[in-house]
């Protein structure tokens, strides 16, 4: 079983991005810790970090190949991308959005997600372990 792991704009720069905000740990730590957790449920991992909107479109869209799932953080296109909201739609693969910091604690412009309603659910606020409650949940749906 395999799960695409979408990463959006900016969070390549993790480490060192306002890290009072999103935390030291890197992306590369983030998705170690993944793939090691994945292991516990026998999940295969497709990891991709992407700044591009289209890109992650195209994921999205080529994970109805071969994905059963998609835990997605789509960073700053949670707030604006109708486009990647319609292609999780489109593919009906049970996406489950996460993010580092409490977007409901923030600015009021990212309390609005485009993402969740097509979502089974939002982790948000848990630094890097809303990754892993991300993709525990998604095991757990996916009967893992």
């Amino acid at each position: 079983m395999r799960i695409l792991v979408l990463h959006g704009p900016n969070l390549n720069l993790l480490g060192t991005r306002e890290p009072g905000v999103y935390g030291t740990t890197t992306l590369k730590g983030i998705n170690q810790s993944l793939m090691a957790l994945a292991s516990e449920f026998s999940l295969e991992l497709r990891i991709l970090q992407t700044n591009s909107e289209g890109a992650m479109v195209d994921a999205i869209q080529g994970a109805m190949a071969d994905c059963q799932g998609i835990l997605i953080n789509p960073a700053a296109y949670t707030h604006t991308s109708v486009a990647i909201r319609d292609a999780i739609a489109a593919v009906a693969l049970p996406a489950v959005e996460v993010h580092l910091s409490n977007v409901h604690a923030r600015e009021p412009f990212r309390s609005h997600s485009y993402i969740a309603p097509v979502a089974v659910g939002q982790i948000c606020g848990f630094g890097a372990i809303s990754y892993l409650l991300g993709l525990r949940a998604l095991a757990e749906r996916l009967g893992k």
